[in-house]
């Protein structure tokens, strides 16, 4: 896994895609890939009110990825300073291999440049002290980002909560 975490506030988000839509201005991105996905869920029985819910699906850059592993080039790397998985453009020969391995959907097809791109937690902007553009620009501010071990502690804990609530999930 990554040395960084994205975690979302779900009693916070608002379904707003504004995550969505900072992402592809910042990397440049047209109609079609969406590295960052707003998906929604519902509506939900919430004490007799109906009411949806927002799963925020970025890439996890994985332990052992299996995008970087089916990857011909090598374009698919994970750095080694900080885990983070990402795409040299460079490298890409446009098979798409990474995006039918990614169990996820993380990798998606960039029709306009002809090569894969997923989420890399805008690693650009972490090199710079900065945030990625999902999480400055949220505007419910159910994003958070950082090390593990310095997200908020009451966000951890709720996120705790929220997994013990809906009990263990199978190991895939």
């Amino acid at each position: 896994m990554s040395d960084y975490y994205l975690m979302q506030d779900p009693e916070r988000c608002i379904g707003c895609s504004a995550c969505e839509l900072h992402c592809k201005t910042n990397k440049g991105l047209g109609v079609g890939p969406a590295l960052c996905r707003n998906l929604t869920v519902g509506p939900l029985d919430q004490g007799g009110l109906p009411r949806l819910r927002y799963v925020f699906m970025p890439c996890f850059h994985c332990e052992h990825p299996w995008c970087q592993s089916v990857c011909p080039t090598g374009a698919v790397q994970r750095r080694a300073s900080d885990g983070i998985v990402f795409i040299d453009p460079s490298l890409c020969i446009g098979c798409k291999s990474c995006i039918l391995a990614c169990p996820w959907g993380a990798c998606q097809w960039d029709p306009q440049h002809k090569v894969a791109v997923k989420c890399d937690y805008c690693k650009d902007r972490l090199d710079e002290g900065l945030k990625p553009a999902c999480v400055t620009k949220c505007l419910s501010q159910c994003l958070s980002f950082g090390r593990a071990d310095s997200l908020p502690e009451d966000r951890r804990w709720r996120f705790a909560q929220a997994v013990a609530a809906e009990g263990p999930t199978p190991q895939g």
